[in-house]
């Protein structure tokens, strides 16, 4: 049974290494091989009798009649006019183009065709029928078969006859009948069989364009009964989770409201107690508190139900930078920009550069030289920021994408400090139907790289 196992698991590996990786592909696949194997096998077994049944019946009778020429020879006193007469009987009556040639012999052997079904009946019925030495020729110009026969020393029988008359024709007309109408009968089914995959795909492309938070309105359930209940539970789901996520948008905002309320009023008494030493140190706390609620927040919305543009990546990377920069004027970072490439992509504008502005702030707030660069590969936009900070060991490059993490470097933090600031990143990034990698860079510290699809 194991042997048996490895065996079948082999051979599902070769088929999906081999078969093609599309629906439509592999489902023409299942409907052409057996339609074309059941034509090859019934095409051979139709052409191998037709062949054989009506070469069969052409070669004994051509076999008879020259059969009949030789014995009237044979007995008639062979004289000119004995001949003459024969002649005229092969002309006239069997419409056989029959010469007497003398004092030659039958030409040599012609080496037959591989296979050289003719030939073969043509040599046992005039061995039957004539019981004289002969020659056959089925590939005589023009079209014809000739047949010579030594009726006796020195006295050839010289026939020549239509092809159509001695072997089986018409078989590439029947050949070409049955692989037209193959042809149509598979267009047919390649145009209902595309027909049917499209739903299949539209579905896909719904389920796709909404993980990445597009536009999915225009869908519609459609094709056979179990694809349009599939396209159903799609719009019931899709249904039920934008309510889930206005509830919790709805209630958020309602926290949201009430905890900036508190802090409004915080600041406010703090501000009613003037500029004093001892207040600093509350000020500082009370605006720490203002940015971790707001990132807290943003973690748990997400992107809040932004709809999907076209952004121009290289103008969102800049003016990023410079909204970087501007909240950090202390900063002695230097930030690069280098081949950013100039497309647009659908993306929420909004998440994709707060996206950025954790990945460069975290570069600029433990790195004194910073780089962003880009390209398109793949399919894919490739961007990457570098930095020449301490960095972050390969071991824990994944776990600093957990939310409220913090490493002893801190690299995962955002400018609060919540541990949220990879994490938000890499849930935008997923939103998106990309990723975030973290590896070793080029300037000795970190390098984030971030891939979107194109």
């Amino acid at each position: 049974m194991p042997h048996n196992q490895t065996l079948t698991d082999r051979f599902n590996r070769f088929l999906e290494r081999h078969l093609p990786s599309g629906l439509y592909q592999r489902a023409l696949i299942i409907l052409i091989a057996p339609v074309v194997l059941l034509q090859t096998i019934m095409a051979g077994i139709i052409l191998d009798r037709h062949w054989d049944n009506v070469t069969k019946a052409l070669g004994r009778s051509l076999s008879m009649e020259i059969g009949m020429l030789v014995d009237s020879y044979q007995k008639s006193d062979k004289s000119p006019a004995a001949v003459a007469d024969i002649e005229q009987t092969a002309r006239q009556r069997l419409r056989l183009d029959m010469d007497v040639v003398r004092g030659v012999d039958l030409p040599p052997p012609i080496e037959p065709p591989f296979y050289a079904l003719f030939e073969r009946k043509m040599q046992k019925y005039l061995t039957r029928d004539t019981g004289r030495p002969f020659w056959v020729n089925s590939s005589a110009p023009n079209n014809q078969v000739e047949v010579q026969v030594e009726v006796e020393k020195g006295t050839i029988f010289r026939i020549l006859t239509e092809s159509d008359r001695a072997q089986a024709s018409g078989t590439g007309t029947l050949l070409a009948l049955m692989l037209a109408s193959s042809g149509v009968l598979l267009g047919i089914a390649m145009i209902f069989l595309r027909k049917q995959i499209y739903p299949i795909l539209d579905l896909a492309g719904a389920a796709k364009n909404f993980g990445l938070g597009r536009d999915t309105s225009k869908f519609h359930p459609r094709g056979a009964s179990e694809i349009r209940e599939a396209g159903t539970a799609f719009l019931d789901m899709r249904r039920r989770i934008a309510r889930h996520v206005e509830q919790r948008t709805a209630m958020l905002a309602g926290v949201s409201h009430d905890l900036r309320t508190i802090l409004t009023r915080f600041k406010l008494e703090l501000a009613v107690l003037g500029d004093n030493p001892k207040v600093h140190p509350l000020k500082e706390d009370v605006d720490e508190m203002q940015h971790m609620l707001e990132d807290y927040m943003a973690f748990v919305k997400g992107d809040g139900g932004e709809q999907v543009t076209d952004v121009n990546v290289a103008e969102a990377v800049r003016a990023t930078v410079e909204n970087v920069e501007r909240d950090r004027p202390d900063s002695d970072a230097q930030v690069t920009l280098r081949d950013i490439p100039p497309i647009s992509l659908h993306l929420k504008a909004n998440a994709f550069k707060r996206l950025l502005a954790n990945l460069i702030s975290n570069a600029v707030r433990y790195g004194h030289r910073v780089e962003i660069s880009g390209e398109v590969k793949d399919h894919r936009l490739w961007l990457y920021v570098d930095d020449n900070g301490p960095g972050i060991p390969p071991e824990q490059r994944e776990e600093v994408f957990r939310p409220f993490v913090r490493l002893d470097n801190a690299r995962n933090l955002d400018e609060t400090g919540t541990g949220l600031g990879l994490a938000i990143a890499l849930d935008i990034a997923n939103a998106h139907g990309g990723e975030i990698m973290l590896e070793d860079g080029p300037l000795g510290g970190l390098r984030a790289v971030v891939k979107l699809p194109v």
